[in-house]
């Protein structure tokens, strides 16, 4: 049985099924990234709501279990030799569930690391540069009287486009005719770009058809839908 007693986090967040997966979480582009693999692979789990908002993630309890203070995290009662796992990094993360789970991450070894790299391709620029295109587009830097960090942000969201779209020239998915950990990393920041930060126009989004139709084969599945939605925002 799981002692909740090793991880501080549970205090503030007790785990009403400690047999399961603990998820620490909001439904941002990072966070979603785990909360559709786990509805993918169908492992059991329990999600937490972290709110960001309230600065959650700077509390010593949240802190106990990723220092650098931001979500997702996961404890896994049942992780490696039977012990259980703390875990904080979303591709890391995805990483682990895609090799405790058997699935979404090729089996042969060169396509194993080709899926990798594209998983790193997401978390050290994707996300980065459309982060940082959104605070200054629609957040407290569109405020700046100096567009030039607008400017570098755009130019280089579009670039980073245009290398999805180049890759998905003949594919359905990152790798290929199989969906993997690569499409579930990228998903939620894409999706983000042209809905919440609304820079699809500023990106010029719709010039990039192959990204278009790989988000919308992405969305229309059942895990994702639900995934985008989990943990439930608080009314």
């Amino acid at each position: 049985m799981f002692d909740q007693t090793q991880f501080p986090i549970t205090k503030r967040w007790p785990a009403q099924h400690p047999d399961r997966l603990q998820l620490y979480s909001l439904p941002t582009p990072n966070g979603v990234k785990v909360s559709i693999m786990l509805e993918e692979i169908g492992l059991p789990y329990e999600a937490h709501l972290v709110d960001i908002g309230k600065n959650e993630t700077w509390t010593p309890e949240f802190l106990s279990l990723n220092p650098n203070g931001k979500i997702p995290a996961i404890i896994d009662p049942h992780g490696p030799n039977g012990e259980p796992l703390a875990l904080f990094e979303s591709g890391a993360i995805l990483l682990y569930l895609a090799e405790k789970s058997g699935q979404l991450l090729p089996k042969d070894p060169a396509l194993r690391y080709e899926t990798i790299q594209w998983v790193f391709f997401q978390m050290a620029a994707v996300g980065p540069m459309f982060g940082q295109l959104g605070f200054f587009h629609k957040f407290a830097g569109r405020e700046y009287e100096d567009k030039r960090p607008l400017e570098r942000y755009q130019k280089e969201s579009k670039r980073l486009l245009g290398v999805l779209e180049n890759r998905l020239a003949g594919r359905d998915w990152i790798m290929g005719a199989d969906y993997t950990i690569a499409d579930i990393s990228l998903l939620g920041w894409v999706r983000n770009l042209i809905g919440f930060y609304e820079a699809r126009e500023l990106v010029e989004f719709d010039s990039f058809p192959r990204v278009g139709q790989w988000l919308e084969r992405g969305l229309s599945r059942p895990a994702v839908q639900r995934g985008l939605n989990i943990p439930a925002r608080e009314a």
